[in-house]
């Protein structure tokens, strides 16, 4: 005979109206009734689907008795059909209430289709007594769709019986454990209920009742393995031994029975307790005369041997009263700290995706919000402010533009700015004039290795390091071009034209430099940019504002600043400008140090060693250097350059060197100013400005920040979720008060 609650009552215990158990009030204090009561509002408040509840499974195999077990255990007369098994997992909950009633609801499975999840949902019944509960489970079975061609389910049928003598508990009752397969009950019968077993007695809360038939060789029950499997200590596998009556009394099977219940071959923390069920022509008489035949069969023979607190149903929910209590004190406390920790994560994520955005106006607000945020972090980053904690700490082991520091945007601007002035005056100019330097003839160039034949070689897309070239090579350099570009002037004086032909020549590089910085800076304000919206944006409107806002703006800041650059560049190339007495300073300083170095030149080679008298009257001597006023004169003159193209072309080159050096600087000024502060830096904090989204259109708007149907799907689940975390909060809140 099968041990389900599926079907018909028996005539005798057929209650016209609800029925009490006042048995169970064994099970609990007013201390425990408080715990149970914490987690009964846990578990109506649907925190069973997040977070493992305190609860009583009962298992075991086919026919091991199980659901007489739970009978037994609540006094409640469950139904009851001939040759058929318990199909799914099915909820008790008592609870107390005002009224009286019974209800059933359906847990479907979250395999099922939303749409079937909505239908088995939307199951809900309410009787008034007992009687009516066979038509009631029939009813769910029916919704589940068991049949013919579905034995089992993994669907759980919830039934609550309320009333005002009620206790607070809630008992599990699964289905058996199939050992092999029939044409009734398939192999994936076998395994979905293995699977729906373990998934329920692997829960570390979860207090297990183990019952085994004593009809069958305990070593053969599948539900011992599985019990150790999950619960190697038995710390939470109380055994309970069936139908004892079958074993013949005296007999070798009744002893090794009795040394299982002593703990002598399975091991489990909490023992074993035997149990007689009511027989199969039994079911007519009363719960009192029921425990009344137990209590008589196990003053008898070998059971007399055993403590009286090991048998009988009495005793049973003594044992369960004290496990329970323990169990949910030492839960509890853990299980609070669980909850608020899934709530403080539920909250983030809820704060993650932002407030509700169903109407226009709720994405407007909610766009006008964001961009408030994101433009106040752009002008403290754009300004050097670094006060948000969006900026982070300083990481002064990695590089200013590294991942760790990036965020802080003005250091990072004035780290490339510095890098860009120090390339630029490093490798800048095209050729490294060495200052006073005349080559040996030995090192003089062929006409293939000049300097300015292998500059035109390069390309000129990538900047090189100079090209070292000596003055005399320069002035030669310089008097080629300026054959080539001669105007009216008199020999020996150079036509200003040629100052700006040298100065393009030896500036190519700055081209490519600049270019170059734009695109760092670009690279770096898009990188700032995109963390900002990481930051503050919510999941789904990250991407859509990247897309439609971040990445078209710096892709426009970038265009700006290229142009705004050629337009420099265009200026670079038209004749020299400046008005800065530098430039003159500069041409004089070039000029005395030549003068100079002539002089120290001619000096030095004028200079004679006199032999000169200590004393007059002496004979020791000293050598004594003087310049010879004459050798001096006559090197001076000598000095003179008689090539008068020459003397054009070294004027000419100073005139060049003295432009370049204040144009260089001016250069390095305006790309920082005009390309990267005014094209660059200037217009950032308008990409995500209040102002700028406000101009938005109604479709932008909903483009962006209406939410994607995952999005309010989630919205809808993680709020539920709070709801129900909260209430449970609530509860341990007053459960403390209330302690």
């Amino acid at each position: 005979m099968g041990d389900s609650i599926m079907a018909d009552t028996p005539k005798s215990e057929t209650p016209t109206s609800m029925m009490t158990t006042n048995s169970l009030e064994a099970l609990q204090s007013s201390e425990q009734r408080a715990l149970m009561d914490l987690v009964d509002q846990l578990r109506r408040a649907g925190l069973s689907t997040f977070l493992q509840l305190p609860q009583i499974v009962v298992c075991g195999d086919q026919s091991s008795g199980k659901s007489s077990v739970l009978e037994a255990i609540t006094e409640i007369p469950f139904p009851r059909k001939e040759n058929m098994c318990t199909r799914f997992a099915t909820e008790i909950s008592l609870r107390r209430d005002t009224e009286e009633a019974i209800s059933c609801k359906i847990n479907p499975d979250k395999t099922h289709s939303k749409d079937e999840i909505d239908r088995l949902r939307s199951f809900s019944r309410t009787i008034q007594n007992f009687g009516e509960l066979p038509s009631l489970i029939d009813e769910a079975t029916e919704a589940m769709g068991l049949g013919p061609s579905k034995a089992f389910s993994k669907d759980v049928l919830c039934i609550e019986i309320c009333g005002p003598n009620r206790t607070q508990l809630t008992l599990i009752d699964l289905p058996g454990l199939i050992h092999a397969s029939n044409k009734s009950q398939s192999e994936e019968d076998v395994d979905l209920i293995k699977s729906l077993v373990k998934d329920y007695i692997s829960k570390q809360r979860t207090i297990m009742l183990a019952v085994v038939s004593a009809k069958n060789d305990y070593a053969n029950q599948i539900i011992l393995k599985m019990c150790r499997e999950f619960d190697m200590k038995g710390a939470r596998t109380l055994g309970i031994i069936t139908k004892p009556d079958f074993l013949r009394p005296d007999s070798e099977n009744e002893s090794t029975w009795l040394d299982l219940a002593r703990n002598k071959d399975i091991y489990f923390e909490l023992g074993w307790h035997f149990l007689k069920n009511r027989a199969d022509d039994q079911h007519s008489i009363s719960f009192a005369q029921r425990n009344l035949e137990e209590q008589a069969f196990f003053k008898a023979g070998n059971y007399a041997s055993l403590s009286r607190s090991m048998m009988g149903v009495d005793p049973l929910r003594d044992r369960l009263s004290q496990l329970l209590f323990d169990h949910l004190r030492k839960a509890l406390p853990e299980l609070e700290d669980e909850l608020n920790t899934m709530l403080s994560k539920t909250l983030a994520e809820l704060e993650a995706l932002g407030k509700c955005r169903d109407s226009l106006a709720d994405q407007r607000i909610f766009l006008a919000e964001l961009a408030t945020s994101a433009s106040n972090i752009i002008r403290m980053g754009c300004d050097g402010i670094y006060e948000a904690p969006f900026f982070g700490s300083v990481d002064i082991d990695a590089r200013v533009d590294a991942e760790q520091n990036f965020v802080r945007l003005r250091a990072v601007v004035q780290y490339l700015n510095m890098g860009f002035a120090e390339e630029v005056r490093l490798k800048g100019h095209t050729f490294q004039i060495e200052k006073n330097s005349r080559p040996d003839k030995a090192e003089e160039s062929s006409k293939d290795t000049e300097p300015w034949v292998i500059a035109k070689k390069r390309t000129r897309k990538i900047s090189h390091h100079p090209i070292r070239m000596q003055r005399q090579q320069a002035i030669k350099w310089v008097s080629h071009i300026q054959e080539r570009l001669r105007g009216r002037e008199l020999p020996g004086v150079f036509n200003p034209m040629i100052i700006g032909h040298l100065f393009r020549e030896q500036s190519t590089n700055w081209e490519s430099l600049a270019r170059k910085h734009i695109d760092a800076v670009a690279s770096a304000c898009k990188r700032f940019l995109l963390e900002v919206l990481k930051t503050i944006g919510t999941p789904d409107t990250k991407e859509k504002l990247s897309t439609l806002t971040v990445l078209p703006f710096m892709k426009h800041a970038h265009s700006e600043a290229v142009a705004e650059l050629e337009r420099v560049l265009t200026d670079k190339l038209r004749h020299p400008i400046t008005y800065n007495h530098y430039f003159t300073d500069n041409i004089q300083k070039l000029q005395q140090e030549h003068l100079t170095k002539c002089l120290m030149d001619n000096a030095n080679s004028a200079a004679v060693m006199v032999k000169l008298k200590t004393f007059p009257e002496g004979k020791a001597t000293v050598d004594k250097e003087y310049i010879d006023p004459l050798l001096l004169k006559r090197g001076i003159e000598q000095s003179i350059e008689h090539d008068m193209n020459k003397v054009a072309a070294g004027q000419a080159l100073d005139a060049h060197d003295a432009f370049y050096k204040d144009e260089m600087k001016y250069f390095v000024d305006v790309v920082t100013k005009q390309v990267i502060e005014r094209q660059l830096l200037a217009p950032l904090a308008e990409t995500l400005s209040p102002r700028s989204v406000a101009g938005y259109t109604d479709e932008k708007v909903q483009n962006i920040a209406s939410e994607p149907f995952e999005v309010r799907q989630l919205r809808a689940h993680l709020e539920s979720k709070r709801r129900m975390l909260e209430e449970g909060a609530e509860a341990f809140q007053a459960a403390v008060i209330g302690g």
